[in-house]
C-alpha cells in the first residue's frame, strides 16, 4: 500500500494509509545498509510490517528529520528571547536553496514592537504573519496559510511553537514550557517529530528549537549559489562592474550599492558575507 509516515520514533514508524487508518512499520534492513533512514514526511509503500519503498523525495531536513516540505514556518518572538537575526538568515537560505516557501511569524507583541524586525524581510517575498492571541484574526490567518500543504513550525525554543500549533487546533493539545531564567532560553518541550492534520486537511509539524541545530546539516550551499538564496540580492536588477562578482569587495558592485541606499538592510547583507565567507573557505573534497 501507499502511505504517509507521520511520526518516527526509535526505528518505529506510524503510517497513514489513503483512507486515513494508522500503521506501526518497521522499515528493511536494506535501508540501513544503503545509509538511508525512513522520516516523518516521506511518502512510502508498506504493507502490514514493514517499508517497502520510499518513494523519491522533493526535499529534506536532516535535523529534525523531514521531508517532501512545502512551506517552513519560522516562529519569532520579538523579545524573551530575541530573534538571532543570523541564525535565522541561514534557515532562510537553505529554505530557498531546497525551495521550502519560508513564512515568518511573530509572537510575544505585547512585549515589544514587532515591525523593527519584520522590516527587514519586507523585500524577500516571505510571507509575514504577527500573532496577537486577543485578536482570533490574526491566528486564523495562520491558520488558513497551512491549508493544502505540508508545513513544519519551528524557530528558538521559547517563542511559543506549541502554543500556537494548540491555538490553531485546540485538539493537538501539545506541551508548552516556559523560558528558563537561568539559560535565558527556553526549555525544549518538543520531543519527537510527528506530523499533525488539522481540521481543514493541512499537515503540520512541530519541531525541536533550531537553536540546538548545526545549520551545515542542512545543506552545504555553494559559494555560486548563495545570492540566490537571497531574494532582495538576487532582485538587484542594476548588473554588478564585474560578472563573477561576489558583492564584498568589488568596486561598483551593484549590491552593495543597494545597501548603501537602504534598498537591502544591513543586517540581511551582513549574514550572506559571513555565509559566502565560510562558503568559501569550506574544503570542495
Amino acid at each position: 500500500m501507499n502511505g504517509l509516515i507521520i511520526k518516527a520514533v526509535g526505528g518505529l514508524y506510524t503510517v497513514e494509509s489513503p483512507d486515513g487508518s494508522l500503521c506501526q512499520c518497521k522499515a528493511r534492513g536494506i535501508f540501513r545498509k544503503k545509509g538511508i533512514s525512513p522520516c516523518t514526511g516521506d511518502r512510502v509503500i508498506f504493507d502490514s510490517e514493514c517499508i517497502t519503498e520510499i518513494e523519491p523525495r522533493k526535499n529534506e531536513l536532516i535535523r529534525p528529520p523531514l521531508a517532501n516540505l512545502d512551506k517552513l514556518f519560522f516562529v519569532l518572538s520579538v523579545c524573551d528571547p530575541a530573534p538571532n537575526l543570523l541564525l535565522l538568515d541561514r534557515f532562510l537560505a537553505v529554505c530557498v536553496y531546497k525551495s521550502i516557501q519560508p513564512v515568518l511569524v511573530f509572537t510575544k507583541l505585547d512585549l515589544a514592537d514587532a515591525e523593527r524586525y519584520a522590516a527587514i524581510y519586507r523585500n524577500t517575498g516571505f510571507p509575514i504573519y504577527f500573532v496577537d492571541y486577543d485578536r482570533q484574526e490574526s491566528v486564523r490567518a495562520v491558520y488558513d496559510a497551512l491549508e493544502g500543504a505540508v508545513s513544519a513550525f519551528t524557530g528558538n525554543s521559547g517563542v511559543g511553537k506549541s502554543t500556537l500549533l494548540n491555538a490553531l487546533d485546540v485538539s493537538l493539545q501539545l506541551e508548552t514550557g516556559d523560558i528558563s531564567k537561568k539559560l535565558g532560553r527556553g526549555r525544549h518541550t518538543t520531543r519527537e517529530t510527528a506530523l499533525y492534520t488539522l481540521p481543514h486537511g493541512g499537515r503540520v509539524a512541530d519541531t525541536p528549537g533550531f537553536s540546538t541545530f548545526e545549520t551545515e546539516s542542512y545543506a552545504l550551499i555553494a559559494p555560486d549559489e548563495l545570492a540566490g538564496c537571497f531574494p532582495e540580492i538576487a532582485a538587484v536588477g542594476e548588473p554588478c562592474k564585474y560578472a563573477d562578482c561576489r558583492h564584498l569587495r568589488e568596486p561598483d558592485c551593484a549590491v552593495r550599492n543597494a545597501v548603501s541606499s537602504g534598498l537591502i538592510p544591513q543586517s540581511r547583507y551582513e549574514s550572506y558575507s559571513v555565509m559566502l565567507s565560510e562558503a568559501m573557505q569550506r574544503k570542495t573534497w
